[in-house]
């Protein structure tokens, strides 16, 4: 507001109130609470805001994820701290406002014309000349000139050394705009700060420490939250979300807070009639939009509405905003696909959002009980297959372009330097396996199977322990009718010792010479305990284990060194032969006709032993195929009441033109002293400006030519003369 740094000074009142109200109204207080605001909004900003516990665990550690729920990092806009700093911001700047207001009104409503007529030697910008007419004349003439300039002008005849009355002063001023624009930004800041105050946290604090309210902690419906945490419809200020299914009703918002959510009943309750999504071809969202119906719980009134981003609805106050969209009960199909021995097929139907019970018989005389909980269902995938541009084996520096390789990645930012190939791979399902101590892996499966670039569809059946890790994917080759069946089939085979040893014989009759019976037996001993191996059924070193790395682990123990490259290759032929014909023997056994020996079934096999083996270490006894699904949509709205909109866009117009009139608004001061000489009069001129401008100069050289007729090149800026040396 001005150059003063110091506070507001009373002239009475204890010292310590004194001191208090000096600090509060001072610059430099002022600027240490927005130098605070700025961190803490560098932290809003970088931190993500209103999280689930769990998450800031998974990221941060638990010992961070509470410093920071205790410090309110986690919800900075409505920390106490933080509505503190804006109180204290907004008490400040009114009370430098209080302080400086009346000085700058009383500054505008004067043109300093009392200021000494010596005063104006010591100008920066400074002319004289002698003009032909009376001082009055003169005086009158100037003063008209720069009225009609747009100048404030002021006229005042006193005393000279010609004699009494003879002198005349004319004052003018111009950009009385720039001292406005002083409050404005100042009023601003207020403003806005009021207006933030009134639209956070503010009202529902006070509500929770003087009304009694607090935040819910459990689960369930929300018709079963009591009426300690919920909050009237009159609450002045509130935001917060609402979920509504298509064809669902809802009038009541959830407000997130640290340490549980507060519920806020609404004067009208939203009916989803429809809710649209279209997406990119990338498979991100292009347009959320909700057709909607407002039903006024007071009068029963329905006012069908259309909400979309950036284009909120109102009614009675409350902003209606489309935040997002989630599954609104999406019915599910699934059946499950057996990974372990004594698990057999079934289907189980279930809507997303809910769970059912699982019992798994075990070998003993107990059982396993699991929990199967819904948790997603996407309608659309979208992946990128695109090859990447290397091939992995390192980077030929003969074979770099320089030229093309800055050109791919200069340009419009959709540019990438490799290779995209965006496809819809299909529906896919998410679920969680609870056990009986609560712990949970969550799972994700794609209904259709994706054909990776090998030429082999496969299902892709993913898992992952906790949220922050990302999933793995099981690989289950398709079989011919595009299913998982096949592969059922063979692993079904692969755990029965009669069907492995079936096999082998198979295998033994069609890999020995008929002139070589004596190969028969070493070979069928072979094949029957790389079957075992790979089954699981047969432990090496008394460890558990089976699939390729169970092959592995025999031979590390049984082969000397220098030998197990090429056992290693008889053992994998006999194994691939013995499976071939297990698969064989189980479509035999369903009735179906045997796998053609061409590049699909080479194909198949290839990948049915790599899933085979990596099915051995698949967490659960079962994974779920998604069968068949009816997608139920729903509305993410945010409903806001919120005051102090008005007012922040208020402050926020202030601000603007305040920062305008101070940046771009000049203020100037012109003082013009004439003395009778004479037959005319001898005009001394001077201006001032708050800021040092070229534009001054100039000006400065036209309004002296114009008004007492200087020529611009005597009229620049002038410099003091020398002081004279001092006498020794």
């Amino acid at each position: 507001m001005s150059d003063d740094t110091q506070g507001l000074r009373l002239q009475s009142g204890s010292r310590a109130l004194r001191a208090g109200v000096e600090l509060l109204s001072s610059m430099r207080f002022a600027i240490s609470l927005l130098t605070l605001i700025c961190i803490a909004s560098v932290i809003g900003t970088v931190l993500r805001q209103h999280e689930p516990a769990v998450n800031y665990v998974n990221q941060f550690g638990p010992f961070w994820a509470r410093l920071f729920a205790a410090l309110g990092l986690d919800a900075v806009y409505g920390a106490w701290w933080f509505l503190l700093i804006l109180a204290f911001l907004v008490l400040s700047t009114s009370l430098c406002l209080a302080r400086n207001t009346p000085k700058i009104l009383v500054d505008l409503r004067t043109c300093k014309e009392n200021i000494r007529a010596q005063s104006l030697a010591a100008f920066h910008h400074r002319a004289q000349a002698d003009l032909p007419a009376s001082a009055e004349t003169q005086a009158r003439r100037i003063g008209a000139l720069l009225a009609g300039g747009g100048w404030k002008v002021r006229l005042q005849q006193r005393d000279s050394a010609a004699g009494p009355a003879t002198g005349w002063m004319v004052a003018a001023r111009a950009g009385a705009a720039n001292k406005v624009g002083y409050i404005a930004a100042h009023s601003a800041i207020v403003l806005v700060c009021l207006g933030g105050l009134l639209d956070g946290d503010l009202m529902v604090r006070a509500q929770m420490l003087l009304g009694g309210k607090t935040p819910y902690q459990g689960g369930g419906s929300i018709a079963d939250v009591p009426p300690g945490h919920r909050l009237s419809e009159r609450n002045p200020s509130f935001r917060g979300n609402l979920l509504v299914a298509e064809g669902a009703r809802s009038g009541t918002a959830v407000l997130n807070q640290s340490d549980g959510v507060l519920l806020q009943e609404l004067p009208f309750a939203i009916e989803l009639k429809k809710f649209i999504v279209e997406y990119y071809s990338t498979g991100m969202p292009k347009l959320f939009a909700s057709e909607i119906v407002i039903h006024d719980k007071a009068t029963g009134q329905k006012t069908p509405a259309r909400v979309e981003v950036n284009h909120p609805a109102s009614y009675g106050g409350v902003e209606i905003y489309q935040s997002s969209f989630d599954d609104g009960g999406s019915l599910v199909q699934l059946r499950a696909v057996p990974m372990a021995a004594g698990v057999h097929a079934f289907e189980v139907q279930g809507v997303v959002g809910g769970s059912t019970q699982l019992t798994r018989q075990g070998s003993g005389a107990g059982s396993e009980l699991l929990t199967l909980e819904f948790t997603a269902l996407r309608a659309i995938n979208v992946e990128n297959f695109g090859a990447a541009d290397s091939d992995g084996n390192g980077v030929d520096v003969r074979a770099v372009d320089l030229r093309a390789a800055v050109q791919a990645r200069l340009g419009a930012a959709n540019k990438t330097a490799t290779r995209k190939e965006l496809r819809n791979v299909g529906p896919s399902v998410g679920y969680k396996l609870r056990d009986a101590a609560g712990q949970a892996r969550e799972f994700h499966n794609y209904m259709l199977p994706v054909d990776m670039g090998d030429g082999v569809p496969v299902f892709l059946l993913g898992v992952r322990e906790s949220p922050a890790q990302p999933f793995r994917y099981l690989r289950i080759p398709a079989d011919g009718q595009g299913a998982m069946d096949g592969f059922v089939r063979l692993q079904a085979a692969l755990a029965d010792p009669d069907a492995r040893a079936q096999a082998v014989r198979r295998y033994v009759a069609q890999a020995v010479d008929a002139t070589r019976p004596d190969l028969a037996e070493p070979l069928r001993q072979s094949a029957l305990r790389a079957l075992a191996l790979f089954a699981g059924q047969s432990p090496v070193d008394g460890k558990p284990g089976g699939g390729l790395q169970a092959i592995s682990d025999f031979m590390q123990a049984n082969v000397p060194e220098a030998e197990r490259a090429r056992t290693s290759e008889v053992l994998v032929r006999i194994l691939n032969g013995s499976l071939f014909e297990l698969a064989q023997l189980s479509r035999e056994r369903a009735g179906l006709p045997p796998l053609p020996q061409d590049e699909q079934t080479r194909g198949f096999m290839t990948q049915a032993v790599i899933a085979l083996s990596d099915a051995q270490i698949y967490p659960a006894p079962m994974a779920f195929e998604l069968k068949d699904f009816t997608q139920v949509q729903a509305s993410v709205f945010q409903v806001a009441r919120a005051p102090g909109r008005n007012v922040v866009y208020l402050g926020c117009a202030l601000l603007i033109l305040g920062i305008f009139a101070m940046l771009y608004v000049r203020e100037r001061r012109v003082w013009v002293w004439l003395t009778p000489r004479g037959d005319g009069c001898q005009a001394s001129m001077a201006l001032s400006s708050n800021r040092k401008t070229m534009d001054g100069d100039q000006e400065f050289a036209r309004l002296a030519q114009k008004l007492i007729g200087v020529p611009p090149h005597e009229s620049s800026a002038c410099i003091p003369p020398p002081r004279p040396p001092r006498s020794p």
